[in-house]
This record gives structure tokens, sequence and C-alpha cells, in this order.
């Protein structure tokens, strides 16, 4: 269908070459950014006529450019191939631009319409991931957004795609790990958030026995310290008690030698037959001796009774 259509218009071209058509072209310009619009038709541009709706703002002719309204107000100028340049577009700026183009000789070339379209550039999207288990649960979202502004947002994985327009949040959920992208587009400009995602159950169970594993060793380690500080403790206390008992013995000692009575200065004749006494000595065998000879006792005499008077 669409070869028998242009098959129709180069006829109808080569039959009626005097006869020129009305072409309208999109422009898609970023906000802040120059926008250039030019002339597809053939020829000279001797005298060339911008119009803006249905109000004029150039004319070149002669390579002498004629403005209908401020430069200020247009931010505009005509290059002699009679394309237009606005610098430093904004929204205001949108709009249907129209073009005249004639001859030297005052012939009609063309006339063209061109749509210009003002676009803000899009926000960077946020990507988030949750994983639960095996499943993942994918968000795309965006937190700038005006009611003007239209976009595409989409988002991707290695086996599934979805795609919404004008969307400030868009879900996804998969039964598998890969990467997933995140895309917002417009006509003026695109970025993307990506993310590789790995989640597995296996994985989980690891985690969940290293974990279990971690915690039984630290108990026992916890247990182990407890005892050995136990044990420490009451060994010293047990020697403090030793020192104490060995102290107290020590000063019971010190207060019996202390309260012995002191020996008086002039001792009394028993009292130094006492301390004259020799001690006992351990009794050793002795070789037999022959008897001593017993000393001669003096005869007593004998009393005689007295007489009485």
């Amino acid at each position: 269908m669409n070869f028998r259509r242009i098959f129709l218009v180069k006829c109808l071209v080569f039959l009626f070459p005097s006869v020129k058509c009305s072409v309208t072209n999109w422009v898609y310009v970023a906000v802040n950014e120059s926008a250039l619009l030019s002339i597809t038709a053939a020829g000279t541009a001797y005298d060339t006529t911008w119009l803006r709706g249905r109000k004029r703002l150039l004319q070149l002719k002669d390579k002498k450019v004629k403005y209908y309204v401020k430069k200020e107000q247009c931010r505009c100028k005509v290059f002699l191939n009679g394309t237009l340049h606005i610098e430093q577009v904004a929204k205001e700026d949108s709009g249907k631009y129209s073009v005249t183009v004639y001859q030297q000789d005052g012939k009609f070339e063309a006339e063209e319409d061109t749509m210009l379209i003002i676009q803000k550039p899009v926000p960077q999207p946020i990507l988030s991931v949750e994983c639960m288990n095996k499943t993942v649960f994918v968000t795309c979202e965006v937190k700038q957004k005006t009611k003007d502004e239209t976009f595409v947002m989409e988002l991707t994985q290695d086996k599934s795609k979805k795609t919404q327009k004008n969307a400030t949040r868009l879900e996804l959920q998969a039964q598998y790990s890969g990467t997933f992208r995140c895309i917002v587009k417009n006509q003026v400009s695109e970025k993307t958030a990506e993310r590789a995602v790995k989640c597995s159950g296996q994985l989980d169970i690891y985690l969940i026995l290293s974990i279990a594993g971690g915690a039984i060793f630290f108990v026992i380690f916890m247990i182990l310290l407890i005892y050995c500080i136990r044990k420490k403790k009451a060994e010293r206390l047990g020697n403090d008690d030793e020192e104490q008992m060995m102290q107290a013995r020590q000063v019971d000692s010190g207060m019996v030698v202390r309260e012995l009575p002191q020996p008086p200065c002039n001792p009394t004749p028993k009292q130094l037959r006492v301390q004259q006494r020799p001690l006992p000595q351990p009794q050793v065998q002795q070789q037999a001796l022959p008897p001593r000879p017993r000393p001669r006792t003096q005869q007593r005499t004998p009393n005689h009774p007295r007489e009485r008077p």
C-alpha cells in the first residue's frame, strides 16, 4: 500500500512540476537549548518569510533581514539559506511555524509548516529491588513530574518487559534473577537505571545455617568464659581466706606472747632453782659400770635417857 502511494506522488510531481505541496515537520527541542527550523524545499531562498501561527516574525529578502517583532521577544535570526535559528527556547516557544519561499523573479517556490515542541528533560528513575525466597519484586519510580510532561517508562528484564506512558511508578515481579533496567525517555532525553539482582533459596538456607552455627559457637564460648572467670575468682577467694587465717594465727600467737607474765627484777630463791634446773636430757643407754663403794657412815652414838632429878 505504501509503495502505491509513493508511486502516485512521483507521478503527480512528474506530470505537474509547478505544483508545490505543503509539508509539516515535527521538531523536538529541550528547554534552554537552540532550535533550528530548516527548509526542505530545493531552490534558492531569495525571499523567505517566517511566521508563528499567523504572526510574522521576520523576512529575508535579497540577503537583508527585516524583523516584524522585537529581537528580545523573538530571540531568533535567519541564515542565508532560510533556516530559522531560535536561541534558549522555552515552553512558550512551542507552536506551529510556517515559511513561504519565493524565487528572485517572484515565482512561488514552496510553503512549509513546522511543529516545534519544547520539552523538559526526563527525571532520573529510581530502581528498588526486594527478594523473597526466589521471587524478585522490582519497582521503578520517578519523583519529579508535572502535568504537562510526557514521557514513557519501561521496566525490562531478560525475559519480560513492561511499558507505560506518563506513569510515575512501575512494578514488575519475576521468578528468577537477572539484570533489571528502568528507562524513562521522551523525544529530547533519556535516562536509565540498571541493577543486577540475584535471589536464591539455597543461599538463604546456607545463610541461616551459618548464622545458627555462629550463634551456637558464641554461646559455648560465653559459657567457657564464665566458667573460667568463676574458677579464677574461687581460687583467688581461697587464697585470700588462707592468708587471712595465717594472719589471724600470727596475731593470736603474738597476743599469747604478749600475755606471758614478766619475771620480777629480784627473783626469789625458788624461782632461781626453777630457772637453774637443767632440762631433761634424753636417756642414753650407758654401759654397766661397777658399783661404787659406799662411804662409811659414822656410828651414831646412842642417846642415853636423861636422869630425872
